[in-house]
């Protein structure tokens, strides 16, 4: 029988009502029994019970139903009065006949005397009166918490039941002390049925959820709740019930959600379970909480006060309560629950009590340190040696989260002003640097202030990457320029110092890159560190890093010898090493501008596998932004396009955490793939942030490119115009990277200044051939040709092929062959685009292509999405929820919810995470004319 009940949904309990059903059968004909049902905190019993009253079995029985409860445990006879007062009020006089009658003082009748034994057996002799004119179907719920006459009574009916037309079903919650009570556990062991109602199936908790929701949900939300809650009907009911409270659809997107929800129901019921337990059962519970799920048991005894045996009885029962499982707890819903068990007080203490007892145990330096982090009470120079040592320890396993608490709370043991306190700053900025770059600065400018001499400062200043000091606000720029005052040149000293010097020198470098002044002398002093010969030193490695990557984006130094350099300067660093941390990703941006990718590839992919293994998402966002980079200015269109959206799901434009260079990679990737989806992603992903000329640049060459796919050519050119001034007063000129005056032409092209577009177009070529890269002077020879058309864009177009055909980037060449193919309308030209637009991976170049040699473009018809399905695609590939796009379009969540649906049906897709791939395969977007 699956059916519903007044209180709620009664789900996959055939084979329990079905027995209870058999029972009843019996009875009829004068053989009763005692039916249990048993199982853990929430398992449906009360649910069943319920529904076993309405059972059309027991139609023709007397039905009398109790509720024990544990604050009526002291009401002598209580759960007796629910079961007999309702049936005795209308029952004839003869039930009171025989020894019956001295059941009469416990319901107000007769003289009141006391004689326990004569009074039980009257109970009896009421029942088997009772039962006599019409069999009764007796229901006890939460039988633990019966009354102790009442249990007696119950005792002395189970025994007898056999002999009378009674079943007897009662409910008891395994684990709990008071089940096995002597009058209890008799009862229970003349149960002649004892059945354990087991959790539901996910197609249960699925039918469970649509009824409590009242609506459908998706397949994955589903199998998240049933997962969260094990099946257990009680956690499931109470999930469903905070979930129909918010406005979240329980759909696939929002499955992760459902590990976050904390029902205050049925927390309600599992602290009122905690509360009636045993003072030892509390005690190992607020142990258990305080120490966390990694505990081991024989630190849990020590500090609730227990020995072993009692504590091994003690989780036996709690396993069986549904409270625990394993050494720990069921559910993250059942540690929160022992919080209400405390005072704010009483968890401070138990959280010292366990620091000093896991310190005097000799265990993992972590668990020291999550306790401390629990407690605001000073304790010393040892726990300030422990946070240090605990937070090294998460580094290493690539948490740095968890390193920067252990780290920020070690400053409550520091002096105010003392060098203790700088050393615990310094490290803490290290670690805060794989997280928010801009908070390591922060704190890495109070740590300087600390300390005594410029050696101590200079040591404490490197500790960030030059990347990161980028970044740095005036203010710590103006720390770093005076210590590196202080040292002197690196010219003048030897050994360490000279070392300390080299690195300040790349750091203040890096803080000059948005300046034209900062790139002055660049080449020069590139050539005074090879002339010195001190390329083989880590230090002098990193400056020139800094040096080679500052002349790729300036490109005044020839391509050549920046690739020779970086290439040289890549082959010292170790794949394997911190990438965040490293001088790599300077490197990789000047390989790439200087068309030279070929070494880098293989080497980031070492790089993205270590990065993994540890765990590290900062790094791994950084990789794949270069990566990305190194499949672009290698024609892997398909391959660069993936790694562009994987580097933004893994934040590579929160420049708070990956810094600004990742963003500015990022954003020159996407305005030269031209793709429109990757473009709204990124700039979906944009933080304004005025204070950071290089994002504010890249930002509106982004929007730029918007403007051109919009058809706002206008206003194109005056975004691209104040840009590219922006960028030639940095000094960003490398045309490889940010080639603005080529797509700044192509506009002016469009909008009949062909003399302007000239003029740009030339220019820039003037900067590539300064450079010598191929892939940046084809590319302005071919927005050339593009411009002046006729014969002589034909002549630059055939130039701009033979100078491609010697780069790494087969984009740019597959850009050329389509451009002589668009001018000839020769089929051979059509054909080379073709071969090469399949061989990259760029598909809307090879469909215009079969096209035009008259072959049948993929079709698209069955799969068109209408405008409103395209608007909603589009606002959630670009990362926003349901509940944002329905507030963005002024429509309901239900209706994003269907256009989503008829979208995913459309595609052949089966969530967000495939739906971006999905839209660019049938060209849901228009491409804009930066890159053509």
């Amino acid at each position: 029988m699956t059916r519903g009940c007044a209180t709620g949904v009664l789900l996959e309990r055939d084979d329990e009502t079905s027995q209870v059903a058999r029972a009843l059968e019996q009875a009829r004909d004068g053989s009763g029994s005692v039916v249990v049902l048993s199982g853990p905190l929430g398992n449906g019993k009360t649910a069943l019970l319920r529904a076993l009253s309405r059972h059309p079995a027991a139609a023709s029985f007397s039905v009398l139903h109790a509720s024990a409860t544990s604050t009526e445990r002291d009401h002598a006879y209580g759960v007796v009065r629910q079961l007999l007062d309702p049936v005795l009020a209308a029952a004839p006089a003869q039930v009171w006949e025989g020894p019956a009658a001295q059941a009469g003082p416990v319901f107000g009748r007769g003289d009141g005397g006391d004689a326990t034994q004569s009074v039980h057996i009257g109970l009896l002799a009421l029942v088997r009166n009772l039962s006599t004119a019409k069999p009764l179907f007796v229901l006890v719920d939460d039988l633990q918490w019966s009354d102790e006459p009442s249990l007696a009574v119950l005792e002395l009916l189970a025994g007898r039941v056999r002999h009378l037309r009674v079943v007897m079903v009662v409910t008891v919650r395994e684990g709990d002390p008071l089940a096995e009570r002597p009058a209890a556990a008799a009862v229970l062991a003349a149960a002649t049925r004892r059945l354990r109602p087991r959790p539901l199936s996910p197609a249960g908790a699925a039918k469970l959820l649509r009824a409590k929701l009242g609506r459908e949900c998706d397949e994955a939300f589903g199998l998240a709740c049933h997962e969260a809650t094990g099946g257990n009907p009680l956690l499931l009911t109470g999930l469903a019930l905070a979930w129909a409270v918010g406005d979240e659809p329980p759909t696939e997107a929002n499955a992760e959600l459902v590990r976050g929800v904390r029902p205050a129901q049925v927390r309600e019921r599992v602290v009122a379970c905690m509360r009636v337990q045993p003072e030892p059962v509390r005690r190992l519970l607020k142990a258990a909480a305080v120490l966390g799920e990694s505990a081991e048991l024989d630190a849990v005894s020590a500090l609730a006060g227990l020995d072993e045996p009692s504590t091994a009885e003690i989780v036996r029962g709690l396993e069986r309560l549904g409270l625990f499982h394993g050494t720990g707890f069921a559910h993250p819903g059942a540690r929160e629950a022992v919080d209400d068990l405390m005072t704010a007080g009483e968890r401070e203490q138990l959280h010292l009590r366990a620091v000093r007892l896991l310190y005097d145990l000799g265990k993992p330096v972590e668990a020291v340190a999550g306790q401390l982090l629990a407690t605001t009470t000073p304790q010393g120079v040892w726990a300030v040696e422990a946070l240090r040592d605990a937070a090294h320890v998460a580094l290493r396993r690539g948490a740095p989260e968890t390193a920067v608490a252990y780290l920020r709370r070690a400053l409550l043991d520091t002096s105010v002003d003392g060098q203790d306190r700088a050393t615990v700053l310094v490290e803490l900025a290290s670690a805060e640097r794989l997280l928010d770059v801009n908070a390591a600065v922060r704190t890495l400018s109070y740590a300087i202030a600390l300390l005594p001499g410029p050696r101590e400062r200079a040591a404490a200043l490197i500790r960030l990457t030059p990347a990161v000091m980028g970044d740095a606000p005036d203010a710590v720029v103006s720390i770093l320029r005076g210590v590196v005052d202080e040292f002197g040149p690196a010219e003048r000293l030897s050994g360490v110092d000279r070392d300390l010097s080299l690195r300040l020198e790349a750091r203040l470098r890096f803080t000059w890159r948005t300046e034209q002044w900062g790139f002055a002398g660049t080449s020069a002093r590139l050539d005074e560190l090879q002339e010195a010969g001190w390329t083989d030193g880590g230090a002098a490695r990193e400056l020139l890093s800094v040096l080679v990557n500052a002349a790729a984006l300036t490109a005044n130094v020839p391509a050549r010898r920046v690739a020779v350099l970086a290439e040289q300067l890549l082959a010292r660093q170790p794949a394997s090493s911190a990438h965040s941390a490293s001088a790599a990703p300077l490197l990789v941006t000047a390989l790439a501008a200087a068309d030279s990718p070929g070494v880098v590839a293989d080497w980031l992919e070492r790089a993205l596998g270590a990065a993994r293994q540890r765990g590290d998402v900062v790094e791994q966002a950084m990789i794949r932004t270069e990566q990305s980079l190194v499949h672009l200015v290698s024609g892997r269109v398909a391959e660069a396009t993936r790694a562009a959206s994987d580097a933004l799901e893994l934040g590579a434009w929160d420049s708070g955490s990956v810094g600004t260079s990742a963003a500015v990679v990022s954003g020159a990737v996407a305005l030269q793939l031209g793709d429109p989806i990757l473009v709204d992603q990124v700039l979906a992903s944009v933080e304004a942030d005025r204070g950071n000329p290089c994002l504010v640049t890249v930002t509106g060459l982004l929007r730029g490119h918007a403007a051109v796919a919009r058809g706002a050519h206008a206003a194109a050119a005056l975004t691209l115009t104040d840009c590219g001034a922006h960028l030639d007063r940095s000094g960003w000129r490398n045309p490889v990277l940010f080639p603005w005056r080529s797509a700044l032409a192509l506009v002016k092209h469009k909008l009949g200044a062909t003399c302007d577009a000239v003029a740009l177009a030339e220019e820039e070529r003037l900067i590539a051939e300064e450079w010598g890269a191929a892939s940046g002077i084809g590319r302005t020879l071919r927005v050339l040709g593009r411009i002046v058309g006729g014969e002589r864009g034909r002549e630059l177009t055939g130039r701009a092929i033979e100078v491609l055909r010697t780069s790494a980037h087969r984009l740019e060449l597959l850009h050329a062959l389509r451009q002589r193919a668009e001018f000839t309308e020769c089929p051979d030209s059509w054909r080379s685009c073709l071969e090469l637009a399949e061989e990259t991976g760029a598909q809307r170049i090879a469909d215009r292509a079969r096209v035009a040699l008259g072959f049948s473009a993929p079709s698209t018809t069955s799969r068109k999405l209408t405008r409103s399905e395209q608007k909603v695609a589009m606002l959630a590939v670009s990362g926003r929820s349901n509940q944002e796009i329905a507030e963005m379009l002024d429509v309901t969540s239900r209706a994003v919810e269907k256009h989503l649906t008829n979208t995913y049906r459309k595609l052949g897709v089966r969530g967000r995470a495939e739906l971006a791939a999905a839209l660019r395969s049938v060209g849901s977007a228009s491409p804009g004319l930066m890159t053509h």
